[in-house]
Protein backbone atom coordinates (compact mmCIF):
# COMPACT_ATOMS: atom_id res chain seq x y z
CA UNK A 1 0.00 0.00 0.00
CA UNK A 2 1.12 3.46 -1.19
CA UNK A 3 1.70 6.09 1.57
CA UNK A 4 2.00 9.80 1.35
CA UNK A 5 2.73 12.46 3.17
CA UNK A 6 -0.11 14.19 1.78
CA UNK A 7 -3.59 13.44 0.36
CA UNK A 8 -5.71 16.43 -1.34
CA UNK A 9 -9.31 15.10 -1.87
CA UNK A 10 -10.56 17.49 -4.60
CA UNK A 11 -9.44 18.45 -8.15
CA UNK A 12 -10.66 22.15 -8.35
CA UNK A 13 -8.52 25.56 -7.88
CA UNK A 14 -8.43 25.35 -4.27
CA UNK A 15 -7.41 21.45 -3.96
CA UNK A 16 -4.60 22.03 -7.14
CA UNK A 17 -3.56 25.37 -5.37
CA UNK A 18 -2.87 23.23 -2.17
CA UNK A 19 -1.30 20.37 -4.23
CA UNK A 20 1.18 22.63 -5.82
CA UNK A 21 2.68 24.21 -2.75
CA UNK A 22 2.77 20.91 -0.41
CA UNK A 23 4.99 19.84 -3.81
CA UNK A 24 7.15 23.11 -3.80
CA UNK A 25 7.69 22.03 0.41
CA UNK A 26 9.07 19.04 -0.77
CA UNK A 27 5.74 16.69 0.30
CA UNK A 28 5.19 13.64 -1.48
CA UNK A 29 1.11 13.80 -2.60
CA UNK A 30 -1.87 12.70 -3.81
CA UNK A 31 -4.51 14.76 -5.17
CA UNK A 32 -7.99 12.56 -5.92
CA UNK A 33 -11.27 13.17 -7.45
CA UNK A 34 -13.97 12.95 -9.60
CA UNK A 35 -12.93 14.69 -12.68
CA UNK A 36 -11.58 18.72 -13.50
CA UNK A 37 -14.04 20.49 -10.52
CA UNK A 38 -15.44 23.63 -11.01
CA UNK A 39 -12.56 25.04 -13.22
CA UNK A 40 -14.54 23.88 -15.85
CA UNK A 41 -17.83 26.06 -15.06
CA UNK A 42 -16.05 29.03 -13.64
CA UNK A 43 -12.58 29.67 -13.84
CA UNK A 44 -12.39 32.46 -16.54
CA UNK A 45 -10.45 34.89 -14.26
CA UNK A 46 -9.13 35.73 -10.41
CA UNK A 47 -12.06 37.06 -8.46
CA UNK A 48 -10.77 38.61 -5.36
CA UNK A 49 -13.42 40.24 -3.77
CA UNK A 50 -16.38 42.17 -6.77
CA UNK A 51 -17.93 44.04 -3.94
CA UNK A 52 -15.10 46.04 -4.04
CA UNK A 53 -15.47 49.63 -6.53
CA UNK A 54 -12.66 49.63 -9.32
CA UNK A 55 -11.90 52.62 -7.83
CA UNK A 56 -11.10 51.11 -4.30
CA UNK A 57 -7.13 49.74 -3.93
CA UNK A 58 -7.80 45.77 -3.16
CA UNK A 59 -5.33 45.89 -0.08
CA UNK A 60 -7.86 48.31 1.30
CA UNK A 61 -11.07 46.73 -0.04
CA UNK A 62 -10.15 43.46 1.85
CA UNK A 63 -8.85 44.34 4.54
CA UNK A 64 -11.96 46.34 5.52
CA UNK A 65 -14.36 43.49 4.49
CA UNK A 66 -12.37 41.17 6.50
CA UNK A 67 -12.76 43.47 9.79
CA UNK A 68 -16.81 43.67 8.49
CA UNK A 69 -16.68 39.76 8.39
CA UNK A 70 -14.67 38.05 10.75
CA UNK A 71 -16.37 34.62 10.17
CA UNK A 72 -15.30 34.78 6.38
CA UNK A 73 -12.44 32.95 4.93
CA UNK A 74 -10.22 35.78 4.29
CA UNK A 75 -10.26 36.26 7.61
CA UNK A 76 -8.29 33.09 8.14
CA UNK A 77 -5.92 33.70 5.76
CA UNK A 78 -5.93 37.91 5.95
CA UNK A 79 -4.39 40.28 2.85
CA UNK A 80 -0.89 39.01 3.49
CA UNK A 81 -1.91 35.80 3.20
CA UNK A 82 -3.71 35.80 0.44
CA UNK A 83 -1.01 38.46 -1.84
CA UNK A 84 1.68 35.26 -1.45
CA UNK A 85 -1.09 32.93 -2.66
CA UNK A 86 -2.04 35.03 -5.55
CA UNK A 87 2.07 35.63 -6.03
CA UNK A 88 2.41 31.69 -6.33
CA UNK A 89 -0.42 31.01 -8.88
CA UNK A 90 0.94 34.25 -11.33
CA UNK A 91 4.24 32.13 -10.63
CA UNK A 92 2.86 28.89 -12.94
CA UNK A 93 1.73 31.00 -15.77
CA UNK A 94 4.63 33.41 -16.79
CA UNK A 95 4.14 35.49 -20.05
CA UNK A 96 2.99 35.36 -22.95
CA UNK A 97 -0.41 33.42 -21.56
CA UNK A 98 0.16 35.42 -17.35
CA UNK A 99 -2.53 36.63 -15.24
CA UNK A 100 -2.62 40.58 -14.29
CA UNK A 101 -4.22 42.83 -12.77
CA UNK A 102 -5.04 45.91 -14.52
CA UNK A 103 -4.78 48.55 -12.10
CA UNK A 104 -4.38 47.76 -8.14
CA UNK A 105 -8.35 47.77 -8.11
CA UNK A 106 -10.50 45.60 -9.51
CA UNK A 107 -11.02 46.42 -13.51
CA UNK A 108 -14.41 45.54 -15.45
CA UNK A 109 -14.68 42.80 -18.17
CA UNK A 110 -17.64 41.91 -20.51
CA UNK A 111 -19.69 39.40 -20.24
CA UNK A 112 -21.06 36.34 -22.47
CA UNK A 113 -24.53 38.15 -21.40
CA UNK A 114 -23.15 41.68 -23.12
CA UNK A 115 -23.03 42.97 -19.36
CA UNK A 116 -20.12 44.06 -17.27
CA UNK A 117 -18.42 42.19 -14.31
CA UNK A 118 -15.52 43.20 -12.31
CA UNK A 119 -12.36 41.11 -11.69
CA UNK A 120 -9.08 40.90 -10.20
CA UNK A 121 -6.54 39.26 -12.42
CA UNK A 122 -7.11 38.83 -15.82
CA UNK A 123 -5.55 36.21 -18.33
CA UNK A 124 -3.41 37.77 -21.24
CA UNK A 125 -6.54 36.64 -23.24
CA UNK A 126 -8.80 39.01 -22.19
CA UNK A 127 -6.99 42.12 -20.68
CA UNK A 128 -7.59 43.75 -23.98
CA UNK A 129 -11.25 43.34 -22.50
CA UNK A 130 -10.48 45.92 -19.79
CA UNK A 131 -9.31 48.64 -22.06
CA UNK A 132 -12.37 48.75 -25.02
CA UNK A 133 -14.81 51.10 -25.87
CA UNK A 134 -18.02 50.55 -27.58
CA UNK A 135 -17.86 52.75 -30.22
CA UNK A 136 -14.47 51.06 -31.35
CA UNK A 137 -15.02 47.68 -30.84
CA UNK A 138 -16.19 44.88 -32.86
CA UNK A 139 -17.93 41.60 -31.09
CA UNK A 140 -17.52 38.55 -33.43
CA UNK A 141 -19.34 35.58 -32.99
CA UNK A 142 -19.93 32.07 -35.01
CA UNK A 143 -23.02 30.61 -37.15
CA UNK A 144 -24.12 27.26 -35.49
CA UNK A 145 -22.21 28.25 -32.10
CA UNK A 146 -24.88 28.13 -29.49
CA UNK A 147 -22.60 28.64 -27.06
CA UNK A 148 -22.10 32.14 -27.55
CA UNK A 149 -24.97 34.86 -28.66
CA UNK A 150 -22.84 37.40 -30.64
CA UNK A 151 -25.74 39.57 -31.02
CA UNK A 152 -27.44 39.64 -27.85
CA UNK A 153 -23.32 40.65 -26.06
CA UNK A 154 -23.16 43.79 -29.12
CA UNK A 155 -26.90 44.49 -28.81
CA UNK A 156 -26.05 44.67 -25.14
CA UNK A 157 -22.81 46.57 -24.82
CA UNK A 158 -24.22 48.95 -28.20
CA UNK A 159 -20.91 47.58 -29.96
CA UNK A 160 -21.29 46.85 -34.19
CA UNK A 161 -21.39 42.88 -34.10
CA UNK A 162 -21.04 40.03 -37.00
CA UNK A 163 -21.70 36.75 -37.24
CA UNK A 164 -19.23 34.64 -38.98
CA UNK A 165 -19.34 31.07 -40.59
CA UNK A 166 -16.39 29.24 -39.07
CA UNK A 167 -14.00 29.15 -42.14
CA UNK A 168 -13.78 25.15 -42.62
CA UNK A 169 -16.39 23.76 -44.89
CA UNK A 170 -18.75 25.70 -43.22
CA UNK A 171 -18.73 24.11 -39.71
CA UNK A 172 -21.46 24.62 -37.31
CA UNK A 173 -22.72 22.40 -34.20
CA UNK A 174 -19.42 22.90 -32.81
CA UNK A 175 -18.86 22.61 -28.76
CA UNK A 176 -16.32 24.59 -27.20
CA UNK A 177 -13.50 22.47 -26.60
CA UNK A 178 -14.18 21.46 -30.44
CA UNK A 179 -13.36 25.06 -31.46
CA UNK A 180 -10.74 25.84 -28.91
CA UNK A 181 -8.81 22.85 -31.27
CA UNK A 182 -9.49 24.05 -34.21
CA UNK A 183 -7.97 27.58 -32.72
CA UNK A 184 -4.91 25.73 -31.78
CA UNK A 185 -4.31 24.83 -35.97
CA UNK A 186 -2.41 27.73 -37.55
CA UNK A 187 -3.92 27.38 -40.83
CA UNK A 188 -7.84 27.32 -38.95
CA UNK A 189 -7.01 30.73 -36.95
CA UNK A 190 -5.18 32.43 -40.06
CA UNK A 191 -8.26 31.93 -42.21
CA UNK A 192 -10.41 33.10 -39.35
CA UNK A 193 -8.05 36.06 -39.00
CA UNK A 194 -8.54 37.20 -42.59
CA UNK A 195 -12.49 36.45 -41.81
CA UNK A 196 -12.76 38.83 -39.59
CA UNK A 197 -10.56 41.94 -40.73
CA UNK A 198 -12.48 41.60 -44.05
CA UNK A 199 -15.52 42.86 -42.09
CA UNK A 200 -13.93 45.23 -39.60
CA UNK A 201 -15.00 49.17 -40.22
CA UNK A 202 -11.85 50.61 -38.32
CA UNK A 203 -12.76 48.89 -34.79
CA UNK A 204 -9.63 48.92 -32.90
CA UNK A 205 -11.10 46.39 -30.34
CA UNK A 206 -12.44 43.01 -31.24
CA UNK A 207 -14.24 40.51 -28.57
CA UNK A 208 -14.22 36.58 -29.46
CA UNK A 209 -15.84 33.65 -27.28
CA UNK A 210 -13.31 32.64 -24.77
CA UNK A 211 -12.59 29.43 -27.39
CA UNK A 212 -8.42 30.84 -28.36
CA UNK A 213 -6.74 27.78 -27.72
CA UNK A 214 -6.34 25.14 -25.29
CA UNK A 215 -2.25 24.40 -26.37
CA UNK A 216 -1.18 28.01 -27.10
CA UNK A 217 -3.80 30.54 -26.49
CA UNK A 218 -1.33 33.27 -26.53
CA UNK A 219 0.10 32.03 -30.44
CA UNK A 220 -3.46 32.46 -30.87
CA UNK A 221 -4.19 36.02 -29.71
CA UNK A 222 -0.90 36.95 -31.50
CA UNK A 223 -1.70 35.57 -34.68
CA UNK A 224 -5.15 37.18 -34.91
CA UNK A 225 -3.89 40.47 -33.55
CA UNK A 226 -1.27 40.38 -36.54
CA UNK A 227 -3.74 39.96 -38.86
CA UNK A 228 -6.83 42.56 -37.98
CA UNK A 229 -4.27 45.12 -36.53
CA UNK A 230 -6.63 45.53 -33.20
CA UNK A 231 -6.67 44.24 -30.24
CA UNK A 232 -8.24 41.02 -29.39
CA UNK A 233 -10.06 39.44 -26.64
CA UNK A 234 -12.19 36.74 -25.15
CA UNK A 235 -15.61 36.96 -23.76
CA UNK A 236 -16.47 34.16 -21.12
CA UNK A 237 -19.53 32.49 -22.05
CA UNK A 238 -21.88 28.87 -20.79
CA UNK A 239 -20.01 26.13 -19.56
CA UNK A 240 -17.69 24.28 -20.15
CA UNK A 241 -14.88 27.16 -19.93
CA UNK A 242 -11.85 26.99 -21.82
CA UNK A 243 -9.64 29.21 -19.87
CA UNK A 244 -10.79 27.20 -16.61
CA UNK A 245 -9.31 24.17 -18.77
CA UNK A 246 -6.46 25.77 -19.39
CA UNK A 247 -5.96 26.09 -15.41
CA UNK A 248 -6.31 22.99 -14.74
CA UNK A 249 -4.16 21.19 -17.34
CA UNK A 250 -1.10 23.69 -16.81
CA UNK A 251 -1.92 22.76 -12.94
CA UNK A 252 -1.90 19.36 -13.40
CA UNK A 253 1.33 19.21 -15.74
CA UNK A 254 3.37 20.87 -13.74
CA UNK A 255 2.21 18.58 -10.58
CA UNK A 256 2.74 15.41 -12.82
CA UNK A 257 6.53 16.45 -13.36
CA UNK A 258 7.15 17.30 -10.03
CA UNK A 259 6.29 14.21 -9.03
CA UNK A 260 2.76 14.41 -7.51
CA UNK A 261 0.22 11.24 -8.50
CA UNK A 262 -3.22 11.78 -9.48
CA UNK A 263 -6.62 9.48 -8.82
CA UNK A 264 -9.14 10.80 -10.84
CA UNK A 265 -12.82 9.25 -11.64
CA UNK A 266 -13.99 7.23 -9.11
CA UNK A 267 -15.45 9.48 -5.63
CA UNK A 268 -14.13 8.77 -2.32
CA UNK A 269 -16.79 6.44 -0.66
CA UNK A 270 -15.12 6.80 3.18
CA UNK A 271 -12.32 7.56 5.42
CA UNK A 272 -10.38 5.30 8.01
CA UNK A 273 -10.35 7.35 11.55
CA UNK A 274 -8.77 6.52 14.69
CA UNK A 275 -8.21 7.97 17.90
CA UNK A 276 -9.10 11.73 16.27
CA UNK A 277 -7.01 11.20 13.53
CA UNK A 278 -7.40 10.29 9.47
CA UNK A 279 -5.19 7.61 8.63
CA UNK A 280 -6.24 6.96 5.17
CA UNK A 281 -9.17 7.23 2.41
CA UNK A 282 -11.34 4.57 0.44
CA UNK A 283 -12.09 4.88 -3.39
CA UNK A 284 -14.70 3.05 -5.35
CA UNK A 285 -13.22 1.61 -8.23
CA UNK A 286 -16.16 -0.90 -8.89
CA UNK A 287 -15.67 -4.37 -8.17
CA UNK A 288 -12.80 -3.08 -5.86
CA UNK A 289 -12.33 -1.20 -2.70
CA UNK A 290 -8.87 1.23 -2.91
CA UNK A 291 -7.30 2.41 0.39
CA UNK A 292 -4.30 5.34 0.41
CA UNK A 293 -2.83 6.61 3.50
CA UNK A 294 -0.86 9.55 4.16
CA UNK A 295 0.25 11.76 7.44
CA UNK A 296 -2.36 14.80 6.26
CA UNK A 297 -4.94 14.91 4.68
CA UNK A 298 -6.63 18.39 2.65
CA UNK A 299 -10.43 18.58 1.83
CA UNK A 300 -11.09 20.67 -1.28
CA UNK A 301 -14.72 19.02 -2.83
CA UNK A 302 -16.77 22.07 -3.40
CA UNK A 303 -20.29 22.77 -2.12
CA UNK A 304 -22.75 21.23 -3.53
CA UNK A 305 -22.03 21.29 -7.53
CA UNK A 306 -18.45 19.35 -6.65
CA UNK A 307 -20.44 16.89 -4.19
CA UNK A 308 -18.78 18.43 -0.89
CA UNK A 309 -21.89 18.41 0.42
CA UNK A 310 -24.67 16.93 0.43
CA UNK A 311 -28.51 18.48 1.24
CA UNK A 312 -30.60 16.05 2.94
CA UNK A 313 -34.63 16.58 4.15
CA UNK A 314 -33.28 17.98 7.31
CA UNK A 315 -29.44 18.83 7.32
CA UNK A 316 -26.55 19.52 4.98
CA UNK A 317 -23.60 16.38 5.36
CA UNK A 318 -20.28 16.23 4.28
CA UNK A 319 -19.66 13.05 2.94
CA UNK A 320 -16.20 11.62 3.25
CA UNK A 321 -15.61 12.74 6.47
CA UNK A 322 -18.81 12.99 8.13
CA UNK A 323 -17.39 16.58 10.11
CA UNK A 324 -19.96 18.69 11.03
CA UNK A 325 -21.49 21.52 8.64
CA UNK A 326 -22.58 25.11 9.66
CA UNK A 327 -26.64 25.50 8.37
CA UNK A 328 -28.98 27.95 8.32
CA UNK A 329 -31.25 27.41 10.11
CA UNK A 330 -33.78 24.56 9.46
CA UNK A 331 -34.97 23.77 5.91
CA UNK A 332 -37.26 26.20 5.32
CA UNK A 333 -34.89 29.14 6.59
CA UNK A 334 -32.52 27.66 3.91
CA UNK A 335 -33.70 29.84 0.53
CA UNK A 336 -35.48 32.94 0.30
CA UNK A 337 -38.89 33.34 -1.75
CA UNK A 338 -37.84 34.44 -4.98
CA UNK A 339 -35.28 32.31 -7.21
CA UNK A 340 -33.24 35.50 -7.64
CA UNK A 341 -32.70 36.73 -4.21
CA UNK A 342 -31.22 40.21 -3.58
CA UNK A 343 -29.19 39.09 -0.97
CA UNK A 344 -28.50 35.68 -2.08
CA UNK A 345 -30.21 32.69 -0.42
CA UNK A 346 -28.71 31.64 2.85
CA UNK A 347 -27.98 28.07 2.34
CA UNK A 348 -24.99 29.64 0.28
CA UNK A 349 -23.23 30.59 3.56
CA UNK A 350 -23.55 26.71 4.36
CA UNK A 351 -20.72 25.02 4.80
CA UNK A 352 -17.56 23.67 7.05
CA UNK A 353 -16.54 25.75 10.22
CA UNK A 354 -12.29 25.84 10.93
CA UNK A 355 -10.15 26.91 13.62
CA UNK A 356 -7.44 29.77 12.53
CA UNK A 357 -5.46 26.80 11.41
CA UNK A 358 -8.29 25.57 8.57
CA UNK A 359 -8.83 22.15 11.14
CA UNK A 360 -12.76 21.50 10.69
CA UNK A 361 -14.31 22.22 14.45
CA UNK A 362 -17.61 21.03 15.67
CA UNK A 363 -19.96 23.38 17.26
CA UNK A 364 -18.21 24.03 20.27
CA UNK A 365 -14.82 24.43 18.23
CA UNK A 366 -13.51 21.64 19.33
CA UNK A 367 -10.92 19.93 16.31
CA UNK A 368 -12.63 17.04 14.55
CA UNK A 369 -9.90 15.66 13.29
CA UNK A 370 -6.01 16.98 13.86
CA UNK A 371 -4.39 15.90 10.97
CA UNK A 372 -7.34 17.01 8.64
CA UNK A 373 -7.92 20.67 6.82
CA UNK A 374 -10.20 22.15 4.68
CA UNK A 375 -10.18 24.44 2.09
CA UNK A 376 -12.04 26.35 -0.74
CA UNK A 377 -15.92 26.33 -1.47
CA UNK A 378 -16.42 23.58 1.64
CA UNK A 379 -15.92 26.49 3.98
CA UNK A 380 -18.54 27.88 5.87
CA UNK A 381 -19.64 31.83 6.00
CA UNK A 382 -19.24 32.95 2.39
CA UNK A 383 -20.97 33.71 -0.67
CA UNK A 384 -18.32 33.28 -2.76
CA UNK A 385 -20.80 33.23 -6.21
CA UNK A 386 -22.69 36.46 -5.20
CA UNK A 387 -19.21 38.63 -3.49
CA UNK A 388 -16.81 37.22 -6.75
CA UNK A 389 -14.48 36.00 -4.39
CA UNK A 390 -14.23 31.97 -5.26
CA UNK A 391 -11.21 31.89 -7.17
CA UNK A 392 -9.93 34.41 -4.70
CA UNK A 393 -11.39 32.09 -1.72
CA UNK A 394 -9.76 28.71 -3.14
CA UNK A 395 -6.36 30.16 -4.10
CA UNK A 396 -5.93 31.46 -0.54
CA UNK A 397 -7.25 28.92 1.16
CA UNK A 398 -5.52 26.19 -0.79
CA UNK A 399 -2.30 28.08 0.02
CA UNK A 400 -2.57 28.45 3.50
CA UNK A 401 -4.33 24.91 4.44
CA UNK A 402 -1.08 22.94 2.68
CA UNK A 403 1.34 25.57 4.77
CA UNK A 404 -0.72 24.76 7.86
CA UNK A 405 -0.69 21.14 7.05
CA UNK A 406 2.62 20.79 6.76
CA UNK A 407 3.90 22.42 9.58
CA UNK A 408 2.54 19.41 11.88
Amino acid sequence: MKRFDLIVIGTGLAGLTAARTAIGMGAKVLIVGRGMGALTLFGNTVDLLGEIPPDTEMEEGISRWIASHPEHPYARTGWEGIESAIAAFQELFPPPYNFAAAGRGNSLLPTGAGTMRPTWLIPVTMAAGAAMTPAETLIVGFRGFKDFQGDTVSLHMKCRGVTLPLPRYGLEGLTAPALARLMDETSFRERLGEAIRQQMAGERFIGLPAVLGLRDPAAVLKTLETITGARVFEIPMLPPSIPGTRIFHRFREELIAKGATFRMGHPVSGAVVKDGRCEGIRIDNPPLVAEYRADRFILATGRFLGGGLWAEMERIIEPVFDIPVFQPGERGQWFGERFFEPEAHPIHRAGVVTDADLRPVDTLGRVVLANLRAAGSILAHHQAIEEKSREGIDIATGFLAAKKALAL
